[in-house]
């Protein structure tokens, strides 16, 4: 006999996950289309170009010197304490909390883990791709540049892309990439954009990026958000084992309850009539010694009167009327009670 286990709130979550139907009729899943692969296709090519522009140290490297000696933080000095607090939109930490709380919110009222899924399988791509590419070029920042006209690259540095802008474009863009409808999405993309193209800005204004770094964090993040429909079947395949694995935590964590005492009965030692007699008395033997002695306490001590025989007391005293032949119950007289003895 197994025993009813206490569910607690992952138990609950869960449960909420495992209502029909899973997901929403009119959800439409993202798929690799001609049309997005040659969009995909044209994006890494900029992406490329970008690297050799800045590699080969033409044009785009003297663009961000003459960017960076321009100082725009000095020339809108009245908007510094805004663009502080407005890049924090591109901070990873922040950011992935405050769209992880909306997609928790969307998965819950969906019945599915994709949201939160596919948002943990872009920040993966962002982490490895981003930062390879950072740690492989090592260019340095404007405020750490050595040599003026130099594309400050394979010094150590870890600026190129910039992360910030590329955390903006995939973060926000997952939201437009998760839209349940084609308005919701068309809406969503502008103003993940607008948002994507302010953080970078706001770091090219800060000085803390060149302003090809920011070019191709723009790319690397259009780049893991078009490449994410690759990513759907191993989605849900993770999907598919996380509540495989929740069903078989689920049947180890099963508590068998213990097994009832076996009670003695005693031998009978007088002969019976017939063997039903034995197991009647057997029975009424055991039922005898599992009920407890002591009287339940909402039951009042003493022995049980019937009701015609209780006399209802009032602060004045009796309401029955009084009868020449009732005797009451604590007078004791001779004829009422014969006295024995000599």
């Amino acid at each position: 006999m197994r025993t009813e286990r206490i569910l607690t709130r992952l138990d609950r979550v869960f449960t909420r996950l495992d209502r029909e139907p899973q997901r929403p009729a009119n959800l439409d899943v993202p798929r690799m289309s001609r049309h997005r692969v040659a969009l995909l296709v044209g994006t890494f090519a900029f992406y490329l170009a970008i690297v050799w522009l800045v590699v080969t140290t033409s044009w785009l490297v003297r663009l961000d010197w003459q960017v960076m000696f321009f100082r725009p933080y000095q020339q809108w000095s009245g908007i510094h304490w805004f663009v502080d607090y407005y890049v924090v939109l591109g901070q990873r930490g922040p950011t992935a909390v405050m769209v992880a709380a909306w997609l928790g919110w969307r998965s819950w009222r969906q019945h599915t883990l994709r949201p939160l899924l596919t948002l943990g399988a872009s920040l993966l791509l962002l982490n490895i791709t981003v930062g390879a590419a950072k740690l492989g070029m090592g260019r340095l920042g404007p405020h750490y540049a050595t040599t003026i006209g130099s594309n400050e690259m394979g010094l150590g540095g870890d600026i190129f892309p910039s992360g910030h802008t590329a955390n903006a474009v995939v973060t926000w863009g997952i939201l437009a990439y998760l839209a349940s409808t084609p308005r919701a999405r068309r809406w969503l993309s502008a103003v993940s954009a607008v948002t994507a193209l302010g953080v970078g800005m706001a770091t090219v204004y800060l000085g803390t990026h060149w302003l090809s770094d920011v070019l191709l964090g723009w790319t690397a993040g259009l780049l893991i958000l078009l490449a994410l429909p690759w990513c759907e079947p191993l989605i849900a395949g993770a999907e598919v084992a996380l509540f495989d694995l929740r069903d078989r935590w689920r049947a180890r964590g099963g508590v068998t309850a213990a097994a009832p005492a076996p009670v003695a009965v005693p031998a009978l030692t007088e002969p019976r009539a017939s063997s039903a007699q034995d197991e009647a008395a057997a029975r009424e033997t055991v039922a005898a010694m599992s009920r407890s002695p002591r009287a339940p306490v909402y039951l009042a001590p003493g022995p049980h009167t019937t009701r015609s025989e209780r006399t209802p007391v009032t602060p004045v005293g009796s309401r029955r009327p009084p009868h020449a032949d009732r005797v009451p119950r604590t007078t004791t007289t001779s004829a009422a009670r014969p006295v024995t003895g000599g």
